[in-house]
């Protein structure tokens, strides 16, 4: 480990952090309070849009993790360090926890194990309970559960104002972020990356690669990748507004050993969910939905909650989870003689251990690389709360024009959205910002106003939004 170089280069970055989803962004936080001179890239119009789109916005307690793996240390990791710093952010928790449900004989024989892991990772408030007592906490599940285990610990989070809150942080505090930049290539000329992107080239001291669905390819810049990207779909159905009391926090299922199963939940945005499927595919950036599959999914959920019968689903969307072919734990490795460090394999847990990878990462960098000196009074941004469970400006006296009465969105929430330092850059960024487009019709009735905003605003505006940006 060596002290940290006093010259400064103006064009070199101490840290390119590649990826712009939740991961990247807590990474490029972390950096910059650390002191460091960091960039983001991402290849998107704007930030979490792809793999970290479609995720299902649960704060998991890691209680069913692998003991021991890389993936249970960062969880827990990342789940403590959301608690200490959201108020700060202004990030929203619904603290529901949530009952893991048997619906088999042969899956309530499994769960004394479930709880024997949760003891193992430090969880220990997690404990098994009877059908009974299950009813009793959801009466709203059906009579088929069996029993089930209490896993008080989990929440319900708003899963884009978190890492929209990290990146902004770090812009705040000197970091700079590059949208619709594509790192194509890179040499490591006497110590320093010379990376060639899609809109030019930069330099930089260390790379983290945070490139989600495109790890693998990202990596071979740096050596014959070891592991090969898989993309997993995993298709959700959400249910009308309506239907959010049929439970009253997050109902998961007994895992399996390849998939985490079908969740029915709450969302932080008023909603019920249901899913996701686990469907591998080659195609990196498509997540389409089908109907057979979703069918399945309103099967599924009704037969866990009977009454969701009565309830219209409103929208569906999907999203591509980067699975590694090799491993089901992270991959994340400092290669020192390369100056980079990977950060790959991070599939559903992602939102909630992304705070404990960043930490990781920061600790393989000061072990192999530098010592990094921490900011000694770092700005806080409070972002605007988009959860249900806090105030709206909707619902504030003196409010502006409400443009997206859906999901109760001003003409002022969306003219901060498209103000800097982090403006929204595309429809789909916009919508994630804000919950415009997103209610009971989908846009139907606000989409013209909200582009006129747009337009007044921002000319050069990415249109069209991928079809999957209509999601919660």
């Amino acid at each position: 480990m060596t002290e940290r170089a006093s010259g400064v280069q103006a064009d070199v970055f101490d840290v390119a952090v590649v990826g712009g989803g939740v991961v990247g962004c807590a990474a490029f936080r972390e950096f910059t309070l650390a002191g460091a001179r960091c960039v983001l890239l991402e290849r998107n119009a704007d930030l979490i849009d792809g793999a970290s789109k479609g995720n299902s916005g649960l704060l998991h307690t890691g209680f069913d993790a692998k003991p021991g793996s890389l993936e249970a240390r960062c969880v827990r990791d990342g789940y403590r360090t959301y608690l200490e710093v959201r108020e700060r952010l202004n990030l929203p928790l619904m603290a529901t926890g949530a009952i893991l449900a048997a619906w088999t004989q042969e899956e309530r024989e499994r769960l004394p194990a479930i709880v024997a892991r949760a003891q193992a990772n430090h969880v220990t408030d997690v404990r098994q309970i009877s059908r009974e007592e299950l009813r009793e906490l959801e009466p709203g599940v059906s009579d088929a559960a069996v029993g089930g285990i209490l896993a008080p610990g989990e929440s319900i989070i708003d899963p884009w104002s978190a890492p929209f809150a990290y990146a902004l942080q770090g812009v705040l505090n000197g970091g700079v972020v590059r949208r619709s930049t594509e790192v194509l290539g890179g040499r490591l000329v006497d110590g320093i990356w010379r990376l060639s992107t899609s809109k030019g080239s930069l330099g930089a001291r260390v790379v983290i690669n945070c490139a989600g669905n495109f790890g693998d390819l990202v990596e071979a810049i740096a050596r014959p990748s070891p592991f090969t990207i898989r993309p997993r779909k995993g298709q959700f159905v959400i249910f009308d507004k309506s239907a959010f009391g049929l439970v009253r926090g997050i109902l998961l299922p007994v895992p399996n050993e390849r998939t985490k199963g079908v969740v029915v939940s709450r969302t932080a945005y008023g909603n019920l969910i249901v899913g996701p499927t686990a469907e591998d595919q080659e195609d990196r950036t498509k997540a389409t939905v089908d109907r057979k599959q979703l069918m399945n999914l309103i099967a599924q959920g009704v037969r866990m909650v009977p009454a969701l019968a009565g309830h219209q689903v409103t929208a569906t969307y999907a999203g591509l989870r980067p699975a590694t072919l090799e491993t089901k734990d992270y991959v994340i490795e400092a290669l020192p003689g390369q100056r980079w460090i990977t950060a790959s394999g991070i599939r559903s847990t992602g939102l909630t251990a992304a705070l404990g990878i960043a930490k990781h990462l920061r600790g393989l960098y000061e072990e192999n690389f530098e010592t990094l000196a921490p900011l000694g009074d770092p700005v806080w941004p409070r972002v605007q709360n988009l959860s249900e469970g806090g105030p709206r400006r909707a619902f504030q006296a003196g409010r502006a024009e409400i443009v997206c009465h859906c999901e109760g969105v001003t003409r002022d929430d969306i003219e901060e959205a498209l103000c800097e330092p982090l403006s929204a850059r595309s429809l789909g960024g916009l919508k994630r910002r804000t919950r415009c487009m997103m209610g009971r019709c989908q846009g139907f009735y606000c989409s013209r106003r909200v582009l006129q905003i747009v337009g007044e605003r921002i000319p050069d505006f990415t249109l069209p939004a991928d079809s999957q940006d209509a999601a919660a």
